[in-house]
């Protein structure tokens, strides 16, 4: 522990570090002595046996200074020795005559925990801001942080959101041999600088790529220096090299053209310092931008410098190759019977049936998990149906069009109980390609395409397409704690070839175009029958609209009476809304998604106003103008949703007005909007709204004083909030409120005196609410609560009320289990 010490006097000076000597000292002897305050010295022990973790980041500094103006942290730490020393010296009968005087006494030793947990936040960002001498901008330095400590500290490796590579299938097959020939191939050849990996679509190219990154012998030549990129068949050069600015904390430049873009990454790969470095460039198509993308990259001879490019195609003017083959047989079958868990079926299947269907798959391992999955449990009668649609494929090995036959024959076989679950992946084809699809957006699209009036119904259909191996799945966190309806955590992905399987029965299903219509513009390029108004469509309900980089906003009037949902997808810093005359009268739901890097300016708000049936709106990267004010006026709106939007300017000054623009709305969800400082004041008019849910808004510091005034009110949801300091104390009058979470909140210093006035409160979540020091004692009248979520410290502020709590509520202690390939999400 000596050394720990001398690494914390070296941050935070001498006297400082003399004090934190002391208390140290002082928290093991209480420990063994003060048996009566066992569990509070033992989270104060591992609160300062923590700082160990600073010892290697130290040693890496070089002329470290010490931090300055720590003088409040300085009494507080001789503060908290006086406190420890009375403590261990009180003698425990006092304390059980007494039950006050140890719920003070815990409860300012808890606070002594909550300063030490402080200063090491301060400390850590002091490092880092050291660790990063190159980040010119200490406030972006100071952003990163916060986003680190609400994904629990993970490692730096592990928070780098931009190009990281995603986890690998956990079960996987018939790539340990490739994996030796690739390391093999590409790491012991010095001339080999760049090498594609090529085979058919569904062949696990990508992941073979993710396994090569993450074999131990590749990260211990790379190290940290392993990005990873998805390219796709329409590529955003200026996205693709942001990302790798992004993924170092460097600044991102601004692009004037491709060319531009090329030269930075140039500028990226061989001025940055990151040598040795392992570059990804997954899912690569054969347009000119891909070919001028491998062009820049295949410059670079030096033998440190490794690309890896995953494709379908084969590039000969790039002799350095790898050729994935499908699956052998062997393996092919250990991969189908992970599928369908024959071992453990109920049903007897004929092994001759069984190696029958596994041929017809060509070793192709998605064709296999896909079909696999669909004749899980079913009896040996589906089975043999299903080798006779497979046996009508082509038998010449024409890899697209087989596989997509061989998926085709398992959504064929989706029967007329399950035929929503169809209309739902190909629903799925109206997202760009390689995007994760937020379950939220899917969920407002669904609800009045289908009536599906229930979030977690809309959820088990997609529990459904995952389970079937027609989508993935991925929930950013642990699911335990978030049994009320929370879906700002999940995600959908889709393999590239199962989305052309989704736009095949598009475009070839007869009734298709009377129900959704995807629409994808190049620069300006228009379809002609849109622009000749050869076709009205008069008929389509959903509408998706995908624009790319070069697009100029220049619209053409789209008459659709009956369109029901709008999906704009773009990539462009500034955007201007369409004229929604034609389809005012219609749509319901409207989803606009910039999958740009920062939020784009997006023009001709107003236009929205004349869509006097919205009921959902849906935005994600947009900067909301504050010129809009009350220009706008949606009486039928009833759920807003804002993803990672500034709304900064917009919510500042009470310059708009909730209320007026939005009267009905009945859900608010805003989420990482991390320029909103405040809520208008008016969204306390609305008297109809049931869930407010205001998540990862980290400078968001306080509510309205009179958000008790939202008396339908059901859920609030103020998670990762971490600059909000308090509650308002009239949330008491909330009598409808059901859910409260307030976990992640860390500046909360005490909850509302009257918070037990909530009397239909049934679950609260206050886990890493790591400054609250007690509890208020009207926390008593709570008879309905039943579910409280806390970690191990908040636990302890309930351990004096629980005599006299109902023996229905249950107190849990979860911990956050976060799945890592969320990370990725933030670029998509």
């Amino acid at each position: 522990m000596e050394v720990v010490i001398t690494a914390v006097t070296t941050i935070v000076g001498a006297a400082l570090g003399a004090a934190f000597q002391q208390l140290f000292d002082g928290v093991i002897k209480a420990n063994r002595k003060a048996t009566m305050f066992n569990s509070v010295f033992r989270d104060l022990n591992l609160t300062l046996q923590s700082y160990q973790e600073l010892v290697k980041d130290i040693e890496q500094i070089e002329n470290f200074q010490p931090l300055q103006g720590l003088d409040g942290f300085k009494t507080k730490m001789e503060e908290g020795i006086q406190l420890v020393d009375k403590c261990s010296n009180i003698h425990p009968l006092q304390l059980k005559i007494n039950f006050f005087k140890k719920k003070n006494y815990v409860g300012k030793l808890r606070a002594l925990n909550g300063s030490l947990q402080t200063l090491f936040l301060i400390v850590k960002m002091h490092l880092d801001i050291n660790l990063r001498t190159r980040v010119s901008n200490l406030q972006t330095s100071v952003d990163r942080i916060d986003r680190n400590v609400v994904a629990q500290n993970r490692t730096e490796n592990q928070i780098r959101g931009w190009c990281v590579v995603p986890n690998p299938p956990s079960f996987t097959v018939g790539l340990d041999e490739p994996l030796k020939d690739l390391k093999m191939k590409f790491l012991n050849d010095d001339q080999v600088s760049m090498l594609v990996l090529t085979a058919p679509g569904g062949c696990g190219k990508t992941t073979l790529a993710q396994m090569f990154c993450r074999d131990e012998k590749v990260k211990e030549k790379f190290k940290k220096n392993i990005f990873f990129v998805t390219v796709s068949e329409k590529p955003n050069l200026d996205r693709i090299v942001a990302e790798l600015y992004q993924s170092t904390g460097s600044q991102v430049p601004a692009f004037q053209n491709e060319a531009n873009a090329l030269c930075w990454l140039q500028f990226f790969l061989t001025e940055t310092g990151q040598n040795p470095l392992l570059l990804v460039l997954d899912d690569v198509w054969d347009g000119s931008s891909e070919f001028l993308l491998l062009d820049k990259c295949h410059e670079f001879k030096n033998p440190n410098y490794k690309i890896l490019v995953t494709s379908r195609f084969h590039f000969p003017r790039f002799r350095s190759s790898y050729e994935l083959s499908p699956l052998n047989d062997e393996d092919a079958m250990s991969l189908f019977l992970d599928t369908t868990s024959l071992e453990d079926r109920e049903f007897v299947i004929p092994t001759d049936l069984v190696t029958k269907t596994v041929k017809l798959c060509k070793g192709f391992p998605l064709a296999i998990s896909v079909i696999g999955r669909a004749l899980c449990n079913q009896p040996a009668e589906i089975w043999e149906r299903r080798v006779i649609e497979l046996s009508k494929g082509s038998s010449i090995l024409d890899s697209e069009k087989l596989l997509l036959d061989r998926l085709q024959s398992s959504l064929d076989a989706l029967g007329k109980e399950v035929a929503l679950v169809k209309e739902c992946f190909i629903d799925l084809s109206s997202f760009p390609e390689d995007q994760r699809i937020p379950a939220a957006t899917l969920i407002d699209m669904w609800s009045e395409l289908y009536g599906l009036d229930l979030d977690s119904s809309s959820v088990a259909f997609l529990h459904d397409l995952s389970t079937r191996s027609l989508a993935n799945l991925i929930v950013i966190r642990n699911a335990k704690e978030d049994a009320n309806g929370y879906y700002n955590e999940h995600f959908v992905t889709q393999h590239d070839i199962l989305r052309s399987l989704a736009i095949h029965q598009t475009g070839h299903d007869p009734t298709g175009h009377s129900k959704r219509l995807n629409i994808d513009i190049c620069k300006d390029d228009i379809p002609n029958w849109w622009s000749e108004h050869k076709q009205k469509p008069k008929k389509t309900r959903l509408l998706s609209i995908s624009t790319d980089g070069a697009f100029s906003s220049k619209w053409h009037n789209l008459h659709l009476p009956k369109a029901e949902v709008l999906v704009l997808n773009f990539q462009t810093k500034n955007y201007a809304f369409p004229k929604f005359r034609k389809m005012s009268k219609s749509l319901k739901v409207l989803i606009v998604t910039n999958y740009g890097v920062i939020p784009a300016e997006v023009s001709n708000f107003t236009s929205l106003g004349s869509l006097s049936d919205l009921k959902r709106i849906r935005l994600e990267r947009i900067s909301v103008p504050s010129n809009t004010k009350n220009s706008i006026q949606l009486n039928s709106l009833q759920k807003i949703s804002l993803f990672m939007c500034n709304i900064g300017r917009a919510f500042s000054n009470g310059s708009f007005k909730f209320f007026k623009a939005f009267p009905s709305l009945k859900e608010i969800n805003i989420d990482y909007c991390s320029d909103m400082v405040e809520l208008p004041a008016d969204i306390c008019l609305l008297i109809h709204l049931k869930t407010l849910s205001i998540t990862n808004c980290h400078k968001l510091s306080a509510l309205p004083k009179m958000i008790g005034e939202l008396f339908n009110l059901e859920v609030l949801r103020l998670r990762s909030c971490t600059d909000l300091s308090e509650l308002p104390s009239s949330v008491g009058k909330l009598k409808k409120l059901k859910v409260l979470d307030i976990s992640n909140c860390y500046s909360i210093k005490e909850l509302p005196e009257h918070i037990g006035e909530m009397c239909c409160l049934e679950k609260l979540n206050m886990r890493q609410c790591s400054r609250l020091q007690e509890l208020p004692e009207s926390i008593l009248n709570l008879e309905t609560l039943t579910d409280v979520i806390c970690d191990e410290e908040t636990k302890g502020l309930w351990e004096p009320y629980l005599p006299y709590l109902s023996n229905h509520i249950q107190i849990r202690v979860v911990k956050e289990e976060i799945n890592l390939d969320w990370l990725q999400m933030v670029r998509s």
